[in-house]
């Protein structure tokens, strides 16, 4: 209850709460909203938002509802945002862990593969993936996921070293508990806070590489994501500005939620904060 009031006290942290909650919202409500698939043909091609009541938002360059495409895609960004996360925090926590109790040679082999993976920047390593396996919705989600571990790994393996020689640990040891009972069942809950808080700058980053992947033509096309969606206004950037201005904003107004988030988390978390 305490990390809770914290958490309640930040405005920031519940401004960003308040608009995940939003996108959350959006992402439900779409096929209440719109029946009718996002992706077909509803009105005229590039019809200015307010223009007509049928579509708030407007049309794209095809005649189909950028609402409705905004209100799916919310899906699309959290779906990817969440999958991704999971997997790149599970990869990380996996090595991070082994890594730092251990030490020697396993932590000297398994960050040397973890500096092999950051020697290429992220979005140059998705491409690779992308381009080798294809850019379904599935790889896409998985590619982000595994060019996104190498961060948890070196935070997960830096809570190891300053966990496993502690007084509980060393007592554990006494008892007889086999390593593996020391790392999921002592040290793990221990480091997890801060990988936690870590995770929302995962899924905030996770949701612009889909995006940025998209506005190159190189994601799934045959979902209504945000990411697709101002890859197809750049053709007509210079007129209907609005076509990639209004999934912008929506990109924009969630990578801040969920950043927010994390720096909520991390204030409620810090251990430092709770003895205060």
């Amino acid at each position: 209850m305490g990390a809770l009031k914290r958490y309640f006290r930040s405005p920031a942290a519940v401004i960003g709460l308040v608009l995940l909650l939003i996108v959350v919202g959006m992402a439900i409500a779409a096929s209440w909203l719109f029946p009718n698939n996002p992706l077909s043909l509803a009105g005229r091609p590039l019809v200015w938002p307010f223009a007509n009541p049928r579509f708030p938002l407007g049309t794209d360059n095809s005649g189909r509802d950028i609402a409705a495409q905004i209100f799916y895609g919310a899906r699309i960004s959290l779906l990817i945002g969440g999958v991704a996360t999971v997997i790149a925090i599970a990869i990380g926590t996996l090595i991070g862990a082994f890594a730092g109790y251990y030490g020697g040679w396993v932590d000297n082999i398994l960050m040397r593969i973890t500096e092999a993976f950051q020697t290429l920047p992220n979005f140059v390593l998705l491409l690779v993936l992308v381009a080798v396996f294809g850019s379904t919705l599935t790889t896409v989600t998985i590619a982000i996921g595994v060019v996104s571990w190498p961060a948890p790994a070196r935070l997960t393996r830096a809570e190891f070293l300053s966990l496993r020689n502690r007084e509980f640990i060393q007592a554990g040891r006494t008892l007889g508990m086999k390593d593996l009972q020391l790392i999921l069942g002592e040290i793990l809950p221990n480091a997890l806070p801060p990988v936690i808080v870590y995770a929302s700058v995962v899924m905030a980053v996770a949701i612009l590489l889909e995006s940025a992947l998209a506005f190159l033509r190189l994601s799934d096309p045959n979902v209504a994501s945000w990411g697709n969606l101002i890859g197809l206004g750049r053709d007509v950037l210079r007129v209907q500005w609005y076509v990639s201005a209004i999934p912008g904003i929506a990109i924009l107004t969630t990578v801040l939620a969920v950043s927010l988030v994390g720096q909520g988390l991390n204030d409620a978390l810090n251990p430092r904060l709770k003895q205060r």
